[in-house]
């Protein structure tokens, strides 16, 4: 059973994905055609909508942040994993009340939802570092 806030997630991926193909596409239309998903009512809304329009607005920062930690080129990177990196690093600089722990799992279960066969492992990588970071005190704490 997937609860409120993964669900969120997911739809903050696919409206992600949705703009990566249409860049011109506004966020308000994005969420329009997701809403028309029969799902999209259990989704915890004020969790997708900060998050949709977090990444939206902070796009261009995000991408930058998480490319560094890019073991390819940018340009080889599936849409789908480029999406929940972005969604992922904005809650992993912005939204501190949520373990790093529960956002790099949740990232890792959507991109296996979502993305190609070992597009988690990449991802995984990826947050790893990038929480090593921007939470580096949270990471020492954590027991090895």
């Amino acid at each position: 059973m997937k609860t409120a806030r993964r669900r969120a997630r997911e739809f903050v991926v696919q409206g992600l994905y949705e703009w990566t193909m249409n860049p011109d596409r506004s966020a308000t239309t994005i969420e329009k055609h997701l809403r028309e998903n029969e799902y999209f009512a259990k989704a915890d809304e004020t969790l997708f909508r900060t998050l949709l329009y977090g990444v939206l607005k902070d796009a261009a920062q995000l991408s930058a942040m998480v490319a560094r930690y890019y073991e390819r080129s940018p340009d080889d990177v599936n849409p789908i994993e480029r999406a929940v990196l972005l969604m992922a690093a904005l809650e992993l600089t912005q939204h501190l009340e949520t373990p790093y722990p529960v956002i790099i799992n949740e990232a890792i279960e959507i991109t296996k939802t979502f993305g190609g066969t070992d597009g988690h492992k990449f991802v995984n990588g990826v947050l790893d570092k990038l929480a090593a970071q921007v939470r580096e005190e949270e990471v020492a704490r954590r027991p090895q």
